[in-house]
């Protein structure tokens, strides 16, 4: 008996101006107005995407104390900017990445409670961590968790998020205008909270929203982060989208999820992609070798080998070999909250390996970090991109995929006219939306609703443990 195939999900990453932007390309826009986030939300809602996705920076990133300058567009606010898409939009989930390091969790829980009413019910939070002491200086709070903490914060973070979201039955609001009544219980949203991270109590003023709770994302690879996403989130924004990458990714999130009584297909694994189009796989090809070179100026190679050698190397010529002297390896690092610094635990030995590769292939500083980085992941003509995209979710490397365009914001409008209808055409994707929420979309299910019993007690709505139809 053949495997039934599985429908594909699809969403937009916004991408802002980073190290996929290729923001000097005639073709971009603006990264900050208002213009370039209603298309680009307006394009996903024309191909069916499930939602958009907003990543979030709470500092400016900065290189030997200046401003690093894929970041100087700056970082709008998140709310405000899903908030004014709700009004542009009818059907696209809204999602944002929020701190739970340096934010409160009535505070939190308030915004995304009131986004998912003003949206009809397509809220959803992307929960992050914050891993360094460079963005705590914004902050009252200072400095920075060490890695459990971090996770032990964000796991009651989002529980008393969930306390709040959950302290209103859903049927207080009788509003008889005869008998002048609005409330069924003036203690509706009342709340206590007692945890080793907050102490909190008072009553929460946001009714129930129409999905209850946000749908709930987390982007942590460690393993405690997996195990966060396996005992609380409802999908996970990964960095593992290629094909032996993604299986083993997919398999061991999984199979995480019996010890916490939660079903495979409870938690869904979409990993962020990018893409290069062209009509011919050759001509795809060719534009992307283009476009990583537009990504990668000498001035962009410069820092990124900066994040390794942590020394000033503004005075070599990218287009020349790598340096002859060493990093250092001291604590006082040069790219301050930067995510690259952990990726290299030895700067030594990552340094010996560049360095045989350039000799061997002759490579220069710039060519080296353009062959090594970050490399498209789907290349070619839509019918290929079609192809691969299908079979790598057919295959359990995934659930779908978050696409990241390197044009804002009109990098997304071919796929959506060119590959997305091959997919509808394969019958692995909406041709339509089925339903009026992002639970909806996603096929993920209601979260309980707490209705009162005829003796005013609460009690389990039962429609809470049924799915939603996908």
């Amino acid at each position: 008996m053949s495997k039934p195939l599985k429908q594909i999900h699809l969403a937009a990453h916004f991408p802002g101006v980073n190290n996929t932007t290729v923001w000097s390309d005639p073709k971009a826009g603006s990264h900050i107005e208002f213009s370039s986030f209603a298309h680009f939300a307006r394009t996903a809602e024309r191909a069916k995407f499930d939602f958009l996705f907003l990543a979030e920076g709470l500092r400016l990133r900065e290189q030997g104390g200046k401003i690093y300058d894929l970041d100087v567009v700056g970082r709008p606010d998140t709310f405000t900017i899903l908030a004014a898409l709700a009004a542009v939009t009818e059907h696209l989930g809204l999602t944002g990445t929020i701190n739970s390091t340096f934010n409160e969790p009535y505070e939190v829980a308030r915004q995304f409670a009131s986004l998912d009413h003003l949206s009809g019910g397509r809220a959803a939070w992307n929960v992050v961590t914050s891993w360094d002491a460079f963005t705590g200086e914004n902050f009252r709070r200072g400095g920075f968790l060490p890695q459990e903490e971090r996770y032990s914060r964000a796991k009651e973070f989002l529980a008393t998020a969930n306390e709040l979201f959950d302290s209103w039955y859903g049927d207080e609001i009788v509003a008889d205008q005869a008998a002048g009544v609005f409330l069924r219980d003036a203690k509706a949203g009342s709340f206590v909270h007692t945890g080793r991270h907050f102490d909190i109590h008072g009553q929460f003023n946001v009714p129930r929203s129409p999905q209850g709770r946000p749908v709930i994302f987390q982007a942590g690879d460690s393993d405690a982060g997996r195990e966060f996403a396996a005992s609380s989130a409802d999908a996970i924004f990964s960095r593992y989208a290629t094909l032996g990458g993604g299986q083993a990714f997919y398999t061991d999130v999984k199979n995480r999820l019996a010890k916490y009584g939660r079903r495979p297909d409870e938690l869904l694994i979409l990993p962020a992609a990018s893409f290069v189009l062209a009509d011919t796989d050759e001509e795809a090809g060719e534009l992307a070798k283009d476009v990583r070179r537009q990504q990668v100026s000498g001035a962009t190679a410069l820092k990124h080998l900066e994040f390794v050698w942590n020394r000033d190397l503004s005075s070599y010529d990218p287009d020349g070999p790598l340096p002859d002297i060493d990093p250092d390896v001291s604590d006082n690092h040069i790219s301050k909250g930067r995510a690259q610094v952990r990726m290299y635990r030895d700067p030594l030995a990552t340094a010996r390996e560049w360095r045989e590769l350039a000799t061997a292939n002759h490579w220069s500083i710039r060519d080296l970090v353009i062959e090594t980085g970050n490399r498209q992941n789907f290349i070619g003509s839509p019918a290929t991109v079609a192809r691969t995209i299908n079979e790598y979710v057919q295959a359990d490397a995934s659930d779908g995929f978050i696409l990241v365009p390197y044009i804002t914001p009109t990098g997304l409008d071919v796929f959506a006219d060119k590959v997305v209808p091959l997919l509808q055409e394969q019958g692995v994707f909406r041709t339509d939306y089925e339903g009026p929420t992002l639970r909806h979309h996603l096929g993920l299910a209601l979260p309980h609703s707490r209705l009162r019993s005829s003796g005013g007690t609460p009690m389990d709505d039962l429609r809470g443990d049924e799915r939603v139809a996908s």
